[in-house]
C-alpha cells in the first residue's frame, strides 16, 4: 500500500535580508537607525574596504588614507551619532543601540575602522556621563561635524587611562598620572599641572583633546579624577611613538606623553572646595564605571559582526574549491558543491553561523537594555531630589528595599496581576533593569569576544590556506587577528569575569533568571525545535550549582564561592554567558516569527528563514548546554577529595565474605557488587573506591535529564547543514578584496 511522502519543511533560500535583521534585532520601528545603518554600510564597504584592499593595514603610521576615513565618517553622520540634536547630533534619546549598529557595520569590513570611529565616542563618554553641563555643551558641540555655515573642523578625542609599561593593564585603580596645583590666587580658579604617560591610546595620532585619568600629587587635592587636556594648553602634548600593532591598523594607537597646565574647570564633573582642599565630585573609578558599563557592549558586537560576515565568503570558497579541475565538470556534484558535498565543512560552518547569531543577539539585547535604562537613570535622579534623598547610603537603602520587593514579585507566576508593578513603578523597573544590565554588559563583552575569537579561527580554517592570505575574500585573516585585540579592549577577560561573579548573584537577577527558566519551558512547549527545553534544563543546572557552591566547602573546609576563589567564580560566570547568549538568540528568532509576517518584504520567505534560524538556535542551545554541564560538573565534584583504599574509604565497599554469605539468600547478588575487598585485603587496581555522591544526587538527576533534552539537536544540525548547501548567494561580495 502506497503511503504519502512526508512534507519537507521550508528552509532558507537566501541570506537574511536587512528587513529581517531589523525585526530580529529590535529596530524595525526605528527609521532613523535604519538610515544610519545604510549610511555606515556605504562607508564600510566603500572607502574602508578599498583602503584595506589597497594595503592600508600595512602601516603603523597614521597616513593620509586613514585620515580620509574620518571625513567619510563625518559626511555619513557617524561622528554625530553620539550627540543630541542641539549639540549637532542626528537624533535625541539613548544612543547605545545606534552605536552598536555602527560598530557592527564597520566591523563587518574592518575592526580598526570601527575602533577609529568609536574611540572618539569613548573620549567623550566621561564628559557625557559625568561632566558638568558646561563641559557637556562645549565639547559635544565642538566634536560634532561642522553645521552648514560653520567654518571649523570637529574636535577629535582620545581616552587615556592605561599606564605605561610595566604597569600597563595591571590595575585601573593604580594610576601613574599625577595632578597638582601650581597656582591658586584668591578668588580665582586653581591652575593645575597634569603629568600623564599613556600606553596603547587609540586615536592619539590625530586627537586634539584627551580625557585622562590622574591621581593627586598634592595634599590640596583629594583622591583621583579625570581631566580634559587640549592640544593648545601650555606645556607638552606629545603624541608619542605609534604602537607597532599587528591588528586594527586602520586606527591610530600610540604612547603619548602629557605635561600640561590647565584650569581646574577641566576636572570632569567639577569640584568642591572644603577647608582649602579641592575635592573632585567624581573620582576616576566612578567615571570609568559609568563609561565602560555601556561601551563594552559595542566591542562585543564588533566580534559578532566578524563571524556573520564570514558566512558568505566561506560558502563561496567551499562551493568553488574544485572548479577548474579536470574532474569537476559543470553540473557535477563536485563542481556545484565543492567541499560542501561533504558534511564536515557544512557542520563546522553551521557552528560558526550559530555562534555569530547568538553573539549578535546578546550584544544587541544588551544595547537595547541600556537604551531602556538610560532614561530611567535620569528619572531616578529626579526621584531622589523629590524625596530629599541625599548621599550614597540613603540611595542604597532605598534601592535595597525596592530590590527586595522586585525579587519577590519576580518569583510570582507570570500571569499574576501583582507583577504589573514591575512595569508601572519606577523604582521596581529601575532595580530590575539595572540588575539585568549589570550582567548583560560584561557577559556580551566576555562571551562575544572570547568565543568569537575562537570561532573566527574556525572560519579562517574553513578557507584553507586562502584564509591567511592578504587577498582572502572578506578579509577573514585580518578579522581573526583583530578579534584577539577586541578580547582585551576595555578590560581583559578577567575583568569581565570578576564583575559577573558579583552581579550574577544579585537576588533580583537570580529571581529574573528563575522566571527565564519558566519562560524557556513555555517556549519549548510551542517551539520545540529551538532547543529551549535543553536550555531550560541547563539553566536549572547552573542555578542549582550556584546555590550549591554558595553553601558548600572544599575538602579542606574552605568556602567555595568567594571573591578569592576565582577558580570557582570565573568558570561559573563563563557558563552563565553561554546560557544568556543562547536565550537571546531564541527570543530574537521568535520576535522575527511573530512580527515578520507584517512586513511584506520578508513575509514570503519568512517560514524558511525562521525554520533555519530555529535550527541554529537548537545547535547553539545544545552546545551551550554541553558547556554548562561540563563546567558545573567540574565545580560540583572537583573540590571533593577522592576516597582512598583506607579504613574510611572502604567503609562502603562489599567484602568478599559478605557477598558469599548473602548469595544463598539473594542468588546473583555477587554480580551487583562493586569495589569488592578480597579475603586477603586485595582490591581493584584504581585510585580508590568509586565515589558516592549522596549530597549531589539532584545534580546527577539533572545531568541525566539534560542528556535526554539534547534529543533532536543533531538532526537540527543536519537540517541546517543541508540548508547551507542550497542557499543562494550573490555572485560576488559587495566590497572589494
Amino acid at each position: 500500500m502506497a503511503t504519502a511522502s512526508p512534507v519537507q519543511p521550508e528552509t532558507l533560500r537566501t541570506l537574511p535580508t536587512d528587513a529581517a535583521r531589523q525585526v530580529q534585532w529590535g529596530f524595525a520601528d526605528r527609521f532613523d537607525l535604519q538610515m544610519l545603518v545604510q549610511a555606515t554600510r556605504a562607508v564600510a564597504r566603500g572607502p574602508v574596504a578599498r583602503l584595506v584592499a589597497n594595503g592600508g593595514r600595512n602601516s603603523h603610521e597614521w597616513t593620509d588614507g586613514k585620515a580620509s576615513l574620518l571625513e567619510a565618517f563625518d559626511e555619513a553622520g557617524i561622528t554625530a551619532v553620539f550627540m543630541n540634536p542641539e549639540e549637532g547630533g542626528l537624533f535625541a534619546g539613548p544612543k547605545n543601540l545606534a552605536l552598536a549598529l555602527v560598530a557592527f557595520e564597520l566591523s563587518w569590513v574592518d575592526g580598526g575602522a570601527a575602533t577609529a570611529s568609536l574611540a572618539g565616542c569613548l573620549a567623550l563618554a566621561p564628559i557625557h556621563e559625568r561632566g558638568t553641563p558646561e563641559q557637556q555643551s562645549h565639547y559635544m558641540k565642538l566634536a560634532a561635524p561642522a553645521q552648514p555655515g560653520e567654518d571649523r573642523k570637529p574636535l577629535r578625542g582620545a581616552f587615556c587611562l592605561t599606564e605605561p609599561i610595566p604597569y600597563v593593564g595591571v590595575d585601573t585603580g593604580m594610576l601613574n598620572g599625577k595632578v597638582r596645583i601650581v597656582e591658586w590666587k584668591d578668588g580665582e580658579e586653581p591652575l593645575l599641572q597634569v603629568e600623564k604617560r599613556g600606553r596603547f591610546i587609540t586615536n592619539i595620532g590625530f586627537a586634539n583633546f584627551v580625557t585622562a585619568a590622574v591621581d593627586s600629587d598634592d595634599e590640596r587635592i583629594k583622591g583621583s579624577c579625570m581631566v580634559i587636556l587640549e592640544e593648545g594648553d601650555p606645556g607638552v602634548f606629545d603624541r608619542g611613538t605609534p604602537t607597532r600593532k599587528m591588528v586594527h591598523q586602520l586606527s591610530s594607537t600610540g604612547d603619548p606623553i602629557f605635561n600640561l597646565r590647565v584650569p581646574a574647570t577641566r576636572i570632569i564633573g567639577g569640584y568642591e572646595i572644603k577647608d582649602g582642599v579641592l575635592i573632585p565630585r567624581f573620582n576616576h573609578s566612578e567615571i570609568i564605571e559609568a563609561v565602560f558599563r555601556r561601551t563594552r557592549v559595542t566591542v562585543g558586537v564588533m566580534t559578532a559582526a566578524k563571524l556573520l560576515s564570514a558566512v558568505e565568503p566561506v560558502i563561496r570558497y567551499q562551493r568553488g574549491r574544485f572548479r577548474g579541475a579536470e574532474t569537476a565538470s559543470p553540473g557535477s556534484v563536485r563542481y556545484e558543491l565543492g567541499l560542501q558535498a561533504r558534511q564536515d565543512s557544512l557542520h563546522r560552518l553551521a557552528d560558526v553561523w550559530a555562534t555569530g547569531e547568538a553573539s549578535a543577539s546578546l550584544g544587541f539585547a544588551a544595547a537595547r537594555a541600556f537604551d531602556e535604562l538610560d532614561p530611567l537613570e535620569k528619572e531616578m535622579e529626579t526621584l531622589y531630589v523629590g524625596r530629599g534623598i541625599v548621599g550614597a547610603k540613603a540611595k542604597m537603602k532605598l534601592l535595597r528595599e525596592a530590590a527586595d520587593r522586585a525579587g519577590a514579585l519576580l518569583q510570582l507566576p507570570t500571569g499574576d496581576a501583582r507583577r504589573g508593578a514591575l512595569k508601572s513603578e519606577l523604582l521596581l523597573r529601575f532595580v530590575a533593569l539595572d540588575s539585568l544590565a549589570d550582567v548583560l554588559c560584561p557577559a556580551a563583552k566576555l562571551w562575544n569576544t572570547g568565543c568569537g575569537a575562537q570561532m573566527m579561527r574556525e572560519a579562517v580554517s574553513l578557507m584553507g590556506g586562502y584564509g591567511i592570505t592578504e587577498d582572502c575574500p572578506g578579509f577573514l585573516g585580518n578579522k581573526w587577528m583583530d578579534a584577539q585585540l577586541e578580547a582585551t579592549y576595555e578590560g581583559p577577560e578577567a575583568v569581565q569575569r570578576r564583575q559577573l561573579s558579583v552581579t550574577m548573584t544579585n537576588p533580583v537577577f537570580v529571581a529574573q533568571f528563575r522566571s527565564w527558566i519558566r519562560e524557556m519551558r513555555s517556549i519549548a512547549s510551542e517551539h520545540p525545535g529551538t532547543g529551549a527545553c535543553a536550555l531550560a534544563t541547563a539553566m536549572t543546572m547552573w542555578l542549582w550549582t550556584l546555590d550549591h557552591l554558595q553553601h558548600s566547602k572544599d575538602a579542606d573546609g574552605g568556602k567555595l564561592y568567594q571573591s578569592a576563589r576565582q577558580g570557582v567564580t570565573f568558570p561559573l560566570a563563563d557558563a552563565l554567558c553561554w546560557l544568556l547568549a543562547a536565550r537571546c538568540q531564541i527570543l530574537d528568532v521568535l520576535r522575527l516569527e511573530r512580527e515578520g509576517a507584517a512586513d511584506s518584504s520578508i513575509a514570503e520567505g519568512l517560514s524558511g528563514l525562521v525554520n533555519f534560524l530555529s535550527d541554529l538556535c537548537h545547535v547553539q542551545s545544545a552546545r551551550a548546554s554541553g558547556e554548562v554541564a561540563r563546567i558545573c560538573a567540574e565545580l560540583v565534584f572537583g573540590y571533593n577529595r577522592h576516597p582512598a583504599w583506607d579504613e574510611q574509604g572502604t567503609r562502603g565497599c562489599w567484602h568478599e565474605d559478605e557477598l558469599d554469605s548473602l548469595e544463598g539468600i539473594m542468588p546473583g547478588i555477587n554480580s551487583y557488587g562493586f569495589d569488592i575487598i578480597g579475603r586477603d585485603g586485595s582490591h581493584p587496581k584504581k585510585a580508590g573506591p568509586c565515589v558516592t555522591c549522596p549530597g549531589e544526587s539532584p545534580f546527577l538527576s539533572l545531568q541525566t535529564k539534560l542528556a535526554g533534552c539534547l534529543t533532536g539537536s543533531r538532526l537540527a544540525k543536519d537540517r541546517a547543514a543541508e540548508a547551507i548547501s542550497k542557499i543562494m548567494i550573490p555572485e560576488a561580495l559587495d566590497y572589494p578584496v
